[in-house]
């Protein structure tokens, strides 16, 4: 996100030059806490993966606020939980190394749930930064919401924290966003930027693509395959100035799975391949056409060579 102002005798739009301080923000939070919504919210544009399946995100994923402050880094670090699976250990491993080699932290609580063993957990683990910490109270906008037993919860295991860095906010709503900007603005340091100002990700094409496929899969596929599939780009290349082809796979771990992206006379595929075009189109300055087909590698979230592609 960048500030615009008008220029009254053009009436064309002009953007601001982003202010001195500089930050990296890293995202922290039990899975579905709001850390994606908050990141696309934002740098207003589609940079994570929103979905009602936990654990959506893999990858630390940057998404970049410019404002006449400064520029602000944000990581969208996996969802934490309690689990010893080969597959989570990996996420929370990510999540850990970017807490520690951060400027700051934004750790994202879910107002609607209850504070159970794996938000003791993180607040465990975000315990020794808290001259670093941002608290953003989120969703308060769900009749479920319950802000005042997370800053009980904040006060308990976080009493070190300043009120000053506790905000409630709707990041789905757009309410309060801003000042979360604000508390983590306050914080950071006057520094060069870390990346150009018209930036607002530093995705690889590649990675977004397969991210825009895997969105689109997750969300049609969430009760039978929340977590079995993945997204291989096999080739892509720019065949005329304006148009990007795509040839994918989503790869599913069983042969049993396979039929079920596949679908009922293929509507599944030919449905996940359309959103993900148009999504793309709304994202890139140009056209993108994806050819898509399905493959099995079989157990794949056991197998370290994957993981180490996947998840990083």
């Amino acid at each position: 996100m960048s500030e615009e102002i008008v220029n009254e005798e053009t009436d064309e739009f002009i953007v601001e030059p982003a202010g001195p301080k500089t930050a990296l923000v890293s995202i922290v939070g039990r899975p579905s806490a709001g850390k994606s919504t908050f990141l696309n919210t934002a740098t207003q544009e589609t940079v994570s993966i929103v979905s009602a399946v936990p654990q959506t995100t893999r990858n630390a994923i940057r998404g970049i606020v410019n404002t006449s402050i400064g520029q602000l880094v944000f990581i969208d670090t996996p969802g934490l939980h309690l689990s010893e699976k080969k597959f989570n250990l990996k996420l929370t491993a990510i999540a850990e190394e970017n807490i520690k080699d951060s400027d700051e932290i934004l750790y994202v609580l879910d107002s609607t749930r209850d504070h159970t063993d794996e938000e003791e957990m993180i607040a465990k683990l975000v315990a020794p930064f808290t001259k670093k910490l941002v608290v953003a109270i989120n969703k308060t906008e769900d009749p479920l919401a319950k802000p005042e037993n997370s800053r009980a919860f904040i006060h308990r295991t976080l009493p070190e924290l300043p009120d000053s860095r506790i905000v409630e906010m709707s990041a789905k709503e757009d309410k309060g966003v801003n000042d979360v900007l604000t508390a983590l603005y306050d914080m950071a340091e006057e520094a060069p930027h870390l990346y150009p100002e018209e930036y607002y990700t530093d995705q690889e094409v590649e990675f977004r693509i397969a991210e825009i496929i895997r969105g689109e899969a997750i969300n049609r596929l969430e009760q039978e395959l929340p977590h079995a599939i993945y997204v291989n780009i096999k080739h892509m290349e720019m065949a005329k100035a304006n148009l990007l082809k795509v040839r994918a796979e989503i790869c599913v771990e069983r042969d049993s799975q396979k039929g079920i992206v596949i679908g009922k006379g293929a509507q599944m595929i030919k449905t996940i391949r359309v959103e993900s075009i148009k999504t793309a189109r709304k994202i890139f300055p140009y056209r993108v056409d994806i050819e898509l087909n399905v493959a099995v590698d079989k157990n794949w979230r056991q197998k370290d060579h994957v993981l180490n592609k996947l998840v990083k």
